[in-house]
């Protein structure tokens, strides 16, 4: 942005701290020479014949006033430009970093010096914002290079299959037609996730009252059948825990959280239980499910995109694309909540959602 040149910070502190002293002297040297003159006669003798009048004192005084003035404002002048100087260093420091990290270096820190103050406070604010932009980055680029690989693997897929129609004219049309299908189908689920994704990490969505005992209640009502067709217990529970945010968002959430539930659990005859509550200001939705162990180094991977648990049991056509934890994170993160990932004792996961509560 264009901006026409100015006076520089330093140079302005400069000219206040020089002004600042010279209406100081003046208002001093005003005081003394109010209080000679009050004293002193229009027209008397003194010692001598020397008469001490106004006249006399005027002619002496004033110019040494004026030499005092000038070195008043001299001094403020030099002094004023060193203390701006010693003063306005943290500020210089912070502007290189902030040039360095601007040129693409996220991994610079300032990491200033000496005891607490307002440059120091702004200088460790800054490092915090440039530590949280670096793995924010990190965390883009990761996205953005595991998303493009996931979707070069249908389009790939795709491309296979019509090369062998093309040079097999005799292949089963129908078989082939089936297999695309699903190949598409996965990558457009892929897509949408990915939008769905974007869309919760950007926060852009009308806020309003939400109950996550009827979004639970919902969510588990679609995944019902996909329950019975593995022979688990869905149950839900508990009671209305209102919170503020976005009704869809929130549902696909719910709704990943049991299908979660309900594809990494046993093979035949597991249970997944769905339970909502209030405490206080507090909204919670938690997700309970059998199934294998889940170990402990495993759980903070399970919230970063494309991380399906390969420890963990799935059927094929249930595999997902990877983002249905991460959809829940950052659903939850949009929301200003907290989730908790916690092994089951006896195998399984417990995931706890923490919203805060609408009014």
């Amino acid at each position: 942005m264009h901006r026409r040149p100015g006076l520089s910070a330093r140079l302005k502190l400069t000219l206040s701290y020089a002004g600042f002293l010279a209406v100081a002297g003046a208002l001093l040297l005003a005081v003394v020479w109010g209080f000679i003159l009050r004293y002193v006669p229009d027209n008397s003798q003194g010692l001598l014949g020397i008469s001490p009048n106004r006249y006399l004192l005027v002619h002496t005084f004033a110019p040494a006033a004026a030499v005092a003035m000038a070195f008043l404002l001299v001094f403020g002048l030099v002094g004023g430009w060193f203390l701006a100087g010693r003063m306005l260093a943290p500020l210089t420091q912070i502007t290189a970093a902030a040039r360095t990290v601007g040129n693409g270096s996220l991994s610079h820190r300032i990491r200033m010096e000496g005891r607490q103050d307002e440059f120091r406070e702004l200088a460790d604010a800054f490092d915090t914002m440039l530590g949280q932009l670096e793995s924010h980055v990190a965390e883009q680029q990761r996205f953005a290079a595991n998303a493009s690989h996931e979707l070069r693997t249908p389009l790939a897929i795709s491309q296979t299959l019509l090369d062998v129609a093309r040079k097999d004219p005799t292949r089963d049309r129908e078989e082939l037609l089936a297999r695309l299908q699903s190949v598409n189908t996965r990558a457009i689920g892929l897509t949408e996730a990915l939008l769905l994704l974007s869309r919760s990490d950007r926060g852009h969505f009308t806020r309003e009252s939400v109950d996550l005992s009827l979004v639970a209640e919902e969510a588990a009502e679609t995944l019902l059948p996909l329950a019975e067709q593995r022979r688990i217990t869905l149950d839900v529970t508990g009671g209305p825990a209102p919170a503020s945010g976005s009704a869809e968002l929130l549902l696909r959430m719910a709704a990943n959280l049991v299908q979660n539930a309900v594809v990494h659990n046993l093979p035949v005859g597991g249970t997944v239980t769905v339970h909502t509550e209030a405490y206080g200001d507090t909204s919670v939705l938690r997700v309970e499910n059998t199934g294998p162990p889940v170990a402990p180094e495993l759980l903070p991977t399970l919230t970063e995109p494309f991380q399906r648990g390969t420890d963990r049991a799935r059927t094929d056509e249930h595999a997902g694309v990877g983002l249905g934890l991460a959809i829940v994170h950052s659903v939850v993160r949009a929301h200003g909540g907290t989730l908790d990932l916690a092994p089951r004792p006896t195998g399984g996961l417990l995931v706890t959602v923490r919203l805060p509560g609408a009014p």
